[in-house]
């Protein structure tokens, strides 16, 4: 049980690294939030698309 909780021992206070984000890294998080929002979108629109076809064929299916 003690290897699970090992990092627990060192107070918080006592960080080995700084909690700030280099500026490469602040641009690639940001380059890959926008890339997923870009798929989110592009997957929405896919699913428009697809609605308006399906419901364009029922009503000419029962018209």
């Amino acid at each position: 049980m003690s290897i699970l909780t090992h990092g627990f021992d060192r107070p918080f206070d006592a960080a080995e690294r700084p909690a700030r984000f280099s500026a490469a890294r602040k641009a690639q998080l940001k380059r890959v939030g926008l890339q997923a929002l870009a798929l989110l979108s592009m997957g929405s629109v896919l699913t428009a698309l697809i609605a308006l076809k399906t419901a364009i064929y029922v009503w000419h299916l029962h018209a």
